[in-house]
């Protein structure tokens, strides 16, 4: 199986974020793509050539969560953005949010925390399937 970058193209000009930030990061998203592609087929080529177990495909295994996590997670990114930025506080969400952290201000505060943290990596928001957390 192959990916292909989708066009978020549509994006440019939306208010809030810039056009080179928003290309910027369609480049990054395409090249999350394209190696994601990359590994998949070094990785069956190993798979057929017995070479499971070598530490080259170890890491190649490792890797391909790098890549296809950048490649999925810009575009959850991407097909979320828009709206107001402003949680109806009635609505099933942020019911779960103030159930969890005690307050939306005080989640809005961690989450806007860990997104501004220098590095490498995302703010996530998902709820875990076990704890309800």
């Amino acid at each position: 199986m192959s990916y292909e970058a989708k066009d978020y193209s549509s994006l440019i000009g939306m208010e809030g974020l810039s056009e080179a930030l928003l290309k910027n990061h369609f480049t990054l998203y395409q090249g999350y793509v394209a190696n994601t592609n990359k590994v998949m087929g070094l990785l069956d080529e190993m798979l057929k050539a017995d070479k499971t177990g070598t530490p080259e495909y170890a890491e190649l295994k490792r890797r391909l969560g790098w890549e296809f996590n950048g490649m999925r997670l810009h575009e959850y990114y991407f097909d979320n953005l828009g709206g107001d930025g402003n949680l109806d506080t009635g609505k099933k969400l942020a019911h779960e949010i103030q159930e969890a952290f005690g307050s939306y201000a005080s989640w809005e505060k961690d989450f806007k925390a860990i997104g501004a943290m220098r590095g490498i990596g995302w703010t996530v928001l998902y709820q875990d399937s076990a704890t309800r957390r």
